[in-house]
């Protein structure tokens, strides 16, 4: 069955900055924001955006119009504070940086996969991208995690409080740097959770889209298998 297109294709620049929790690092970055001389900015933000945002939306609300339709921004739905603050830079660094993850290229179908100790990542590889790099150029840090041994950090992650009947909700954790991302593409229905960065959203069932992070970004997607 070919896949539903929409009227809009949504490039995910319809942002929501992670709020700034005490002690959580340099400004409410943790760390990641890399600042000096010879640093590139980040990325600037489009001044509007089209995706609705709500806070104290109802799961009845929630099915009736967006689960199956549209795309929302949602709003102070979970508290991650504690999550937030072991995800951190250094705290990562401190808790995983000798452990081995898996790289995927950022072309639609991630089809180069690369293991590398993730402190190697996080210094070498984690820098703002050069706008005219082509996706399967570029490595980052998204899914294929390993959950036994990130098991101590996940477990303080609390997922949203939306399913799907008939669904089972998936992680993927990932750490990206400014400029990077994945062109149009579609997949099911999830979550896409910024902790540092900007990029949050609920993406319904085969909605085409694509992602662009406009920082250095820790993040979580939960898919809805």
């Amino acid at each position: 069955m070919a896949p539903r297109v929409h009227p809009l294709l949504l490039l995910l620049l319809c942002t929501l900055a992670a709020p700034a929790w005490p002690g959580s690092g340099s400004e409410g970055d943790g760390g990641w924001q890399r600042r000096g001389p010879g640093v590139p900015a980040a990325v600037a933000e489009e001044e509007r955006c089209t995706v609705e945002r709500r806070a104290g939306l109802s799961y009845a609300e929630f099915v009736q119009h967006y689960a199956f339709s549209r795309p929302v921004i949602l709003q102070g739905l979970t508290d991650n504070s504690r999550f937030r603050a072991l995800c951190s830079r250094e705290r990562l660094l401190a808790s995983f940086g000798d452990s081995v993850v898996r790289l995927s290229t950022a072309n639609t179908y991630s089809y180069q996969k690369v293991d590398l100790v993730f402190q190697e990542y996080v210094e070498q590889l984690l820098h703002p991208q050069d706008p005219t790099s082509l996706g399967n150029d570029t490595l980052y840090f998204f899914g294929d995690n390993n959950f036994t041994e990130w098991a101590s950090l996940f477990r303080h992650y609390t997922s949203p409080p939306f399913g799907l009947l008939g669904t089972t909700p998936a992680y993927s954790f990932g750490i990206a740097g400014t400029g990077s991302g994945v062109p149009f593409h579609w997949h099911g229905p999830g979550f896409s959770e910024v902790i540092y960065g900007r990029k949050v959203l609920y993406f319904p069932d085969r909605w085409w889209h694509a992602t662009l992070n406009l920082d250095t970004s820790v993040f979580i997607s939960t898919f809805l298998n």
